[in-house]
């Protein structure tokens, strides 16, 4: 799934961090021999976007929310 439009970078020293709203999903490493992507497991770069990988429910009974770790509470 795209989520490029939702990721905030914050600038720290030489990297920018990257955020989809309060979670850090990676850095970018800002240096003289060329800008380096460092992305965390289930997230991918790629034509200048950001992508996070997901579940695609495919069977009749599955649901896009899970709640089974939340009692049934979403």
């Amino acid at each position: 799934m795209d989520i490029t439009d939702r990721i905030v970078g914050k600038l720290s020293e030489n990297q920018v961090n990257l955020y989809d709203e309060s979670t850090l999903v990676g850095r970018i490493v800002l240096n003289t021999q060329g800008n380096k992507y460092e992305l965390m497991e289930g997230y991918e770069q790629g034509n200048n976007k950001i992508y996070k990988y997901v579940d695609v429910t495919t069977g009749p009974d599955q649901k896009y929310v899970d709640c089974d770790y939340e009692n049934g509470w979403c």
